[in-house]
């Protein structure tokens, strides 16, 4: 009777998390894969079912080859940028005084909370063809760039996401530094570990379970990238810049073709499946490695 009554209070507990489930994630996965295989074009009230259509002309589509080649392009640097300088600002917090390292921390936080379009507006001011930076560098430097139409905006655009995240990741890292205890560091220090050998040999291999989710969450946003793109360069130049978000965005509400735009949803799901889990098998195994 009292295992019975556990169960049944189980139940009440989880009912909401379920009813989230079905109706937020189980019905539009549903409805994505039956969209996808339609040409509805989201205006009209006839769906004339078109079965593997839509993905077999995914894989003849050059803005969708753009997009997940863009993808790898996009995760590698972001990634790289955004571990690295998450952990130099936590290691830098971590330093400071207790009462600075909350504000600190508030601090390197801050970009994250800003508006994705408010500052993609600012940074389109900024390196517009017409902009008083290019203006100065063109009458003062001879350097005439047009950033956001050149190899340059796919760099701007890496820069704008990792001065964004990077503060959130480091959150994450100086939690697990902080979770280290000190007597570790006591012990390596009689054993003449200091400086640059304490953080590889101490603190990393310490904070590993933290980096590896760290790691796939920045592995996970180079997938989901759209307003950076969207406000500055529309995709281009040449594709260099276009996203599955943005691409999802073009053919469903641009083009109205929402059924074709499912199936791109579809497929970008699939690829990010597919990455995380091979990510996450390395970094299980590196973990491993350390004991974790």
């Amino acid at each position: 009777m009292k295992i019975r009554k556990q169960t049944v209070m189980a139940w009440i507990f989880n009912t909401p998390y379920i009813i989230y489930t079905v109706i937020f994630l189980l019905v539009p996965l549903v409805w994505a894969v039956w969209l996808s295989m339609t040409d509805w074009n989201l205006m009209s009230p006839d769906y004339n079912f078109v079965k593997l259509e839509n993905f077999k002309e995914l894989f003849t589509d050059e803005k969708v080859r753009a997009a997940f080649l863009n993808s790898f392009r996009f995760l590698v640097p972001l990634v790289i940028l955004c571990v690295a300088f998450g952990v130099a600002i936590a290691l830098m917090v971590s330093k400071l005084p207790g009462k600075l390292k909350g504000f600190a921390a508030v601090a390197f936080f801050i970009p994250y909370l800003t508006s994705g379009v408010s500052v993609s507006v600012m940074v389109k001011y900024l390196f517009s063809y017409n902009s008083i930076l290019n203006v100065f560098l063109r009458e003062k430097a001879g350097v005439d760039i047009n950033w956001l139409q050149s190899k340059w905006a796919f760099f701007i655009i890496v820069f704008m996401i990792v001065w964004k995240m990077a503060g959130y990741y480091a959150l994450f890292v100086l939690s697990g530094i902080e979770s280290i205890p000190e007597d570790v560091y006591e012990a390596a220090m009689l054993d003449g570990c200091a400086g640059i050998k304490k953080i590889v040999y101490i603190t990393l291999p310490m904070i590993l379970p933290t980096l590896t989710s760290v790691i796939v969450l920045a592995a996970g946003l180079s997938f989901q990238i759209f307003s950076e793109p969207f406000l500055l360069t529309g995709g281009g130049p040449q594709s260099s810049t276009t996203t599955w978000q943005l691409e999802i965005y073009n053919a469903s509400f641009v083009r109205f073709r929402s059924g074709y735009g499912a199936a791109m949803a579809i497929l970008n799901a699939l690829q990010i499946f597919v990455v995380i889990q091979f990510i996450t098998w390395i970094l299980n195994q590196l973990n491993k490695k350390y004991g974790w």
